[in-house]
């Protein structure tokens, strides 16, 4: 890559990301497990941070912004730009009644219900990155439950078709909206990927959504566990 177009580095970027999607989640997550901090890419708004993890290592957040086309912009970059280990670390809207508000969950794969990942060649399911997967399992749960199974992506948050039980039905504990492009591109692309995301709705039988204070108390224990598994997965502890 000649220079990127969607990000433009001012700092530089580790080997292993952090995802979110929202860029004042990034900040969030970046005041709390980085020191040193710089400031990795503002262009568009998609803040991202690079610095110290708590096991010595450099780590970067950077946010990918709303939707399939939007992360696969960034997450194609980050990988040209050399990026090895990404996490996405999003919010998502429960399908099953035994998730709850603030609940995390790790994504196992993926139903490709989105434009961007099938573009990308991926087909009906597409699965996260075996390791990285593992260890994320092996480690997330360490201060709360975590489940584990199957999401689907979708390009819509106010979705009117009513697919939602056809979703469920198909195994779906959850809806979100970049796992499957996050994962199709790693297989292309070759690098490791994963998802775990805070349940921030649920949506069946009726949508509730959860309060700005127990949303960012789900995202610290998202992104600590994020960071652990990370930390394991490059051989660091933190």
């Amino acid at each position: 890559m000649s220079a990127p177009i969607g990000l433009q580095p001012t700092a530089e970027l580790a080997d292993r990301v952090l995802l979110p999607g929202d860029p004042a989640r990034a900040l969030l997550l970046a005041q709390s497990l980085l020191e040193g901090t710089r400031m990795f890419n503002h262009h568009r708004g998609l803040w991202g941070y690079t610095g110290l993890a708590p096991d010595g290592a450099p780590l970067t957040i950077q946010s990918t912004g709303m939707g399939g086309p939007s992360a696969a912009i960034v997450i194609s970059e980050l990988a040209e730009l050399g990026a090895q280990r990404l996490l996405r670390v999003g919010t998502c809207g429960a399908l099953e009644p035994r998730l709850e508000l603030g609940d995390l969950v790790i994504a196992e794969e993926a139903i490709a219900a989105d434009g961007a990942s099938r573009a990308l060649g991926a087909g009906e399911r597409v699965p996260a990155s075996p390791d990285l997967l593992a260890t994320l399992t092996a480690s997330a749960s360490v201060d709360a439950p975590v489940h584990t199974g199957t999401v689907v992506s979708t390009d819509l948050f106010y979705d009117g078709r009513g697919l939602e039980p056809q979703w469920q039905a198909a195994g779906a504990l959850a809806i979100e909206m970049e796992a499957a492009t996050l994962f199709a591109l790693a297989a292309k692309l070759g690098f490791e990927a994963a998802a775990l995301l805070v349940v921030s709705d649920v949506v069946l039988p009726d949508r509730t959504r959860i309060d700005q204070d127990g949303l960012r108390a789900a995202e610290q224990r998202m992104g600590q566990a994020a960071l652990r598994a990370l930390s394991l997965a490059s051989g660091s502890q933190p």
